[in-house]
Order: C-alpha cells, then sequence, then structure tokens
C-alpha cells in the first residue's frame, strides 16, 4: 500500500548512521515485499532484530480440514462454538480454508502471545469487544467494526479491553492483502470513484517500547507438509523500535467508513468489495439505499458461483434475503461453485418497494474450493442445504 508513513526518529537519509544519546547506533531493518520489489518500511531498533536465544517447534492450532463433499450449501452458527479463556491467536478455531486463504474465529478474553504470521498477511475483522493490538510499529486501537490489516511477518499481540470479550473473525492469506487495485492510481492513491480512502486508514501514529528479557514469540510459517510454527525466544524485548517510515505497515479500517455505491438496480458484489489477495476478495456489505428503478427488486438475484465460493458473515443489522432460513448475527453461510443461491423463499416479493436496508456482513469469494474446518463441523446447521425448498 504506497502511502507513506513516518514515525518516530529516523535519520534524515536511508541506509546511514542513526545514533543513540549515548553515541551507539540503532540497527536498521528493512521489511519489504516481493524481494526489495514492492512496498517496503525501514524500521530502526534498539537491539539486533536478529538475535534469538533458543527455538523450539509449535504446532498452530486446528489446520486439518475435510471437502465440503458432497456439495452442499453450507450455515455455521459461530456463536455457537465454546471458547475458555482463550486468545485471538492460539484460541482461533479454523472455519474455512484452501490454498489461498484459511478463516478463522476467535472469542477472546486473555491477552494472546507474541506472535508473528510468516506465510501471509492478516486481516481480522473485529465483530464486537475492544482490544489494543500492539505492534513492533507502534500500537492501534481495534473496536467493532474495525478491520486490521497486518502485514506478514509483523510481530504483534492482542490485548482485549473492556468488559465483553473479543469476537475476531480472521481472514489468513497466503499472499498480501491489500485494498482492490482498481480503486487506486498506477502509484498507488486511492481514486475518487473508491468507496474509502487514505483518510479512513489509521495506522500507527506513536513507537512502542517494552523491555524484557527471553521473551518467547510464535512464528507461523511453511514447513515441508504445510503450515508449521516455531517457538524463538529473543534475549531482549523485540518492541524496541524507535522509530520507522515506509509504505507497509499494519493499519485499520472501520466497516462504517465504507461508502457504499448504488444503483437504479442491483448492483452486483464486486461494488461492495474492500480488500483483495491471490485467489480471494473481501467485500462489505453496509447499511444503505437500494434500488431506485421503478421496477426494481431490491434483494439480490438468484445466481451461481461459476468461479468461486462465496462465504458470508453475518455480523450486524438486518439480513431480509436470509430472512426463514435460520441465519442470525454471527452466522456463516458458505455457497460453494457449482450451486445457484439466492433470497430465501418469499424474499424476491418482499422486498419490492424497500428503500433502504440496515444489514452488515463482510464476505470473502475463494477461486479455489473450501474445505470445512472443525470448528464447521462443530456449528454446523444441518437443516440449511434444503431451506429454499420449503
Amino acid at each position: 500500500m504506497a502511502f507513506y508513513r513516518s514515525v518516530g526518529e529516523v535519520p534524515p537519509k536511508r541506509h546511514t548512521q542513526h545514533r543513540r544519546p549515548d553515541g551507539g547506533l540503532y540497527y536498521e531493518e528493512l521489511m519489504g515485499e516481493e524481494g526489495f520489489s514492492a512496498d517496503s518500511s525501514l524500521l530502526y531498533h534498539r537491539e539486533i532484530p536478529s538475535a534469538i536465544v533458543d527455538a523450539a517447534p509449535w504446532q498452530p492450532p486446528g489446520l486439518g480440514t475435510t471437502p465440503n463433499h458432497p456439495l452442499l450449501p453450507r450455515h455455521l452458527k459461530l456463536h455457537s462454538l465454546d471458547f475458555a479463556e482463550a486468545d485471538v491467536v492460539t484460541g482461533r478455531r479454523l472455519v474455512l480454508g484452501n490454498g489461498d486463504v484459511r478463516i478463522s474465529y476467535a472469542v477472546a478474553s486473555t491477552p494472546s502471545p507474541l506472535y508473528r504470521n510468516a506465510i501471509g498477511d492478516e486481516c481480522v475483522y473485529v465483530e464486537s469487544g475492544d482490544a489494543l493490538v500492539e505492534t513492533v510499529f507502534g500500537a492501534l486501537t481495534a473496536t467493532a467494526g474495525d478491520y486490521v490489516i497486518l502485514p506478514r511477518a509483523t510481530t504483534h499481540r492482542w490485548v482485549p479491553r473492556g468488559p465483553e470479550p473479543l469476537r475476531a473473525y480472521v481472514i489468513e492469506a497466503n499472499s498480501h492483502i491489500a485494498p482492490a487495485k482498481r480503486y487506486l492510481s498506477r502509484y498507488g492513491q486511492f481514486l475518487e470513484h473508491a468507496p474509502f480512502c487514505e483518510r479512513d486508514l489509521h495506522g500507527p501514529a506513536v513507537p512502542l517500547t517494552a523491555t524484557g528479557t527471553d521473551v518467547p514469540v510464535l512464528v507461523k510459517h511453511r514447513g515441508s507438509t504445510g503450515v508449521t510454527g516455531t517457538r524463538y525466544v529473543y534475549p531482549r524485548h523485540p518492541f524496541d523500535v524507535v522509530g520507522w517510515d515506509g509504505c507497509l505497515y499494519p493499519y485499520t479500517f472501520s466497516v462504517h467508513d465504507f461508502e457504499p455505491i448504488t444503483g437504479r438496480v442491483h448492483q452486483p458484489p464486486p461494488v461492495h468489495q474492500v480488500f483483495e489477495g491471490a485467489g480471494f476478495v473481501i467485500c462489505n456489505f453496509v447499511p444503505r439505499k437500494v434500488d431506485y428503478h421503478p421496477l426494481a427488486i431490491p434483494v439480490p438475484y438468484y445466481h451461481s458461483n461459476v468461479d468461486s465460493d462465496e462465504v458470508m458473515f453475518y455480523c450486524g443489522g438486518n439480513y431480509e434475503a436470509r430472512k426463514g432460513s435460520g441465519i442470525g448475527q454471527g452466522s456463516i453461510s458458505l455457497h460453494p461453485g457449482g450451486h445457484p443461491h439466492g433470497p430465501q423463499p418469499g424474499a424476491y416479493e418482499r422486498s419490492i418497494g424497500v428503500t433502504e436496508v440496515d444489514e452488515l456482513a463482510v464476505m470473502v469469494d475463494t477461486f479455489r474450493p473450501l474445505e470445512l474446518g472443525e470448528a464447521a463441523t462443530a456449528a454446523e446447521d444441518p437443516a440449511y442445504p434444503w431451506s429454499w425448498a420449503r
């Protein structure tokens, strides 16, 4: 994301001496994408960032999946899942996944360990609750409706705040996650037709430093058989960055800052897109005025996902098209490629004359088939596939 920021103390020229008050040198680290050929930032550490004193295997939780076979639409009730004293990192439960993306859910009441994902970027949607996300770049506040974008290999931890648990919908990529390319100029600036812009993105404002010795960090990374992990121990706390600058950093974006695009007749899902990764896109459906053609049918037409699986997470408002299906707050619907789907019986007719909708949902469309994680099996509503035939 080519949106430059500078935080804390940085020297006037990159790759030059940056000295401490006592005359010693800070250690410069380039954190960059695509082999020095894409976005990057320069971070200035008090300690050598490569120093570790121990390493041991760590197995990330719940990575196994099973095929969606026979091919069925699915309804998954995430609020029925059990989370006892969980955190956002080790307590997440895998719902759906393929070779490009993994979708998990967590209900957290305790701080997470320090963690980084060395496989791809993470996009975490905060369904409810409040958290401080502490990162090597600085801290972010995250509240209900926020997307938190964490670039690959960003060391961070989640600290829930407030009386209610933090409900987090976690989208883990095997690639980078960025705003849709069609919203950006060739140099990376948001264009006028984009439904959000740079003013809506909130990165760290000040450095975050911490002290400590023998500090563990969990790292999720690739292994010979797929996703695996390592537990490093650092001699000094990795939150030792006194300043950084560049175009690669974590940030938040509130779904409430998304400006919906509407039309005289029903608009296709790409108008609701927010982000994209390799092999998938992320969209959101927000409260909005709807179709104003005199003969418009405001709910979606029936459609077949010829090239994709569609995952809808219902996280607010009233989703009229799904009335009668059993879907409610905290539900996921999975409509796989090869199965036509659309409004529940009666919704088509009821929508005529409606002028606005009050709905909030996060959609992930994948271009390779999704398989079911253990949380999907635990949360499934077995009646859903037959709900259109009632």
